[in-house]
């Protein structure tokens, strides 16, 4: 595992609350719970959900276990939210990008180079527009516990290193199975392919694609870097993360129960968000150690590309709707003063 043990135990606060015996927790009836996530446990949001299902363990006085399956065991995202709708998974940590089929205005997280750094990310999450994605996620099925990250996306390939967007050309990048990210290394002058997650490692390997692009955390924990040589930092997207409940299933706890999941939820979520975060600043050396070469892009060829997405933006802003779109200028704006 690449976590410092510096971040492994939970903020001193948080983990004062569990240890405490709280009077609800008489009130909370024995559950299992089954948590997917398709990457692995060691990538940080597998150790935020280790630490999700050690918090509501503790909390619920061991009434409440969350069971968790890593590395796609349960199938890949599409399928395990499907499961939740209908109430046969109780728990999926996934992209948000997972939701814009159903919820077009979460597309809206997958805008190219929307935020500058991990600030403007939080700013926009945990504020008004991550609060109104949260409430629409109820009309399908939904309890959206908190927003984790899975960070800046970068490009990867076995060809040659990507310093400009020529650089893109000819390239065979596989990319989420999201229309935004096929748009955008088409604005880009490149060539995207959606893939499964759970299929990638084995294309890179045959050379049925030339590349990917993910954070660095993903790179290093799926070991992409044993089939990739090039890796450029063109952190032309932010994924965030949603810790997902059936509703179904949420609807069906009592009160104290809830709580339980929702106070663990707000333990978790700043301290995976800092693992993450360290991860992939240590990531960047570790993966240069396995022979990855590594490469930043110029800031003047960042506002190139940054402008040549711009088409993105024209296209999907309609889609993504008005209102959610102000509300993640608005708080932006908060942040950029």
């Amino acid at each position: 595992m690449f976590i410092s043990r510096k971040l492994v135990p939970l903020a001193t606060a948080a983990a004062a609350f569990l240890l405490v015996a709280s009077p609800v927790q008489a009130q909370i009836q024995d559950r299992n719970i089954r948590a997917s996530l398709v990457l692995s446990k060691d990538h940080s949001l597998g150790v935020g959900l280790t630490k999700y299902s050690q918090c509501v363990g503790e909390k619920s006085g061991g009434r409440m276990k969350v069971q968790t399956f890593f590395d796609g065991a349960l199938g890949n995202d599409a399928p395990a939210i499907a499961q939740l709708r209908s109430g046969t998974l109780d728990m999926v940590v996934t992209a948000t990008s997972a939701m814009s089929q159903m919820i077009p205005s979460a597309a809206v997280y997958d805008l190219p180079f929307l935020f500058a750094d991990e600030k403007e990310a939080d700013a926009a999450l945990d504020g008004k527009s991550g609060a109104l994605l949260s409430r629409r996620m109820l009309d399908v099925g939904l309890v959206n516990l908190t927003y984790l990250e899975n960070g800046f996306r970068n490009a990867t390939n076995s060809k040659h290193p990507i310093n400009k967007m020529e650089d893109l050309k000819g390239l065979k990048i596989r990319s989420m199975p999201n229309p935004m990210v096929v748009e955008t290394f088409k604005a880009l002058g490149g060539f995207a392919f959606p893939m499964p997650f759970t299929e990638l490692y084995s294309a890179l390997e045959t050379k049925a694609v030339d590349g990917q692009e993910n954070p660095v955390p993903i790179i290093e924990t799926a070991k992409f870097f044993e089939v990739q040589k090039y890796l450029s930092m063109t952190r032309h997207m932010y994924n965030p993360a949603l810790l997902l409940y059936s509703k179904p299933l949420f609807d069906k706890l009592n009160p104290a129960e809830q709580t339980v999941l929702r106070d663990c939820a707000n333990a978790v979520r700043d301290e995976q968000r800092k693992i993450n975060r360290q991860m992939a600043a240590e990531g960047v050396d570790r993966l240069k150690a396995k022979g990855m070469v590594v490469n930043a892009i110029a800031p003047a060829e960042v506002t190139r590309m940054r402008e040549a997405s711009k088409v993105v933006y024209e296209k999907n802003a309609p889609v993504i709707g008005a209102d959610m779109m102000a509300l993640v200028e608005d708080d932006l704006k908060r942040v950029r003063k």
